[in-house]
């Protein structure tokens, strides 16, 4: 098949897509058209059904695989598909593996690598409390490894949440090593924890999407109760510690409106906002480029980054 990231403008696609999104929308005229997001596994792409009366326009629904025929034109910098018809694709038309965008990164090797982690630590309590996690839950391991970081902001693929985590954990490593002051423990510890509840925030693929709990807690109270329910299995834990510790899980997002329960008040939760900041606005970055294609100009204003951005010039 010929995959999204691969799209040039004037191309014609008749392939098959996982339906991410279906909406009916009104123009300024008030004609009804679709409003259409396609996903493979190398990303997704907006397309437009114009004329919703074409006897090329089948049934479909929000999570079908259809089959399109489309034409690829670029609106505001970036590519769209202009759908000419589309019905639900059969089986055998497809194979879902295509479709589910996957971290380009070995899962397997970045899992391992956090293990690493986990044995520097020198607290035997912390070790003990990541450990009963990410050591000795072979579920919560499998749909760590599994899980996006986001439902389409960063890292909003297969093995997402694993890689923003790693990357999380070793700008952290180099933050205490170079800051005095910082507890290099208790800081790796929540960055391997500071995202955990998005295994509950976010349903599996392919819907990838918010769950009740995600939307009424979020991530954030949803990670922070994980963690303290199982620092409560485990004896003699030191209650400052873990009190620290949820903090650092509370306020690494770093401002109240930022949806952080509370600012950082400790070294290492400031370290750990710094760094989930960073890991995220790079991967945005990287990926509202890459998604930009051949184009070398100026993307026009991203809300994202809230800038104007464009590529190096080579």
């Amino acid at each position: 098949m010929r995959y999204i990231e691969s799209f040039r403008e004037g191309m014609h696609v008749s392939d098959v897509f996982l339906c991410k999104n279906r909406q009916i929308c009104l123009t300024k005229s008030g004609k009804e058209y679709g409003n259409v997001i396609l996903q493979d596994k190398t990303g997704t792409i907006d397309a437009k059904i114009w004329d919703l009366g074409s006897p090329g326009i089948g049934n479909f629904e929000t999570l079908d695989y259809v089959y399109i025929d489309a034409d690829v034109t670029v609106f505001q910098n970036s590519n769209q598909l202009n759908v000419k018809r589309i019905r639900k694709a059969e089986e055998g038309e497809y194979t879902p593996g295509d479709y589910l965008p996957v971290s380009s990164k070995d899962i397997d090797l970045m899992y391992e690598e956090l293990l690493g982690f986990i044995k520097s630590l020198k607290n035997p309590y912390l070790k003990k409390l990541l450990e009963s996690f990410f050591a000795e839950d072979p579920e919560f391991a499998r749909t760590f490894k599994f899980h996006s970081a986001a439902k389409s902001v960063h890292h909003g693929f297969v093995g997402g949440l694993l890689e923003h985590t790693l990357s999380v954990v070793k700008l952290c490593d180099y933050y205490a090593g170079y800051y005095p002051g910082i507890n290099r423990d208790l800081l790796l510890t929540a960055a391997m924890f500071h995202d955990i509840g998005k295994t509950r925030e976010l349903s599996v693929f392919p819907e990838n999407d918010y769950t009740d709990d995600g939307q009424l807690l979020g991530h954030i109270m949803i990670g922070t109760e994980m963690v303290g329910e199982r620092i409560r299995t485990i004896a003699g834990f030191p209650e400052k510690t873990a009190t620290e510790l949820k903090h650092c899980i509370l306020a690494h997002h770093g401002e109240l409106e930022y949806g952080s329960p509370k600012k950082p008040a400790l070294i290492e939760a400031l370290a750990l906002n710094l760094a989930d900041n960073t890991d995220a606005k790079m991967e945005t970055m990287v990926e509202v480029l890459k998604g930009a294609g051949d184009n070398t100009g100026w993307l026009g204003f991203n809300r994202l980054m809230d800038t104007n951005i464009r590529k190096t010039t080579e």
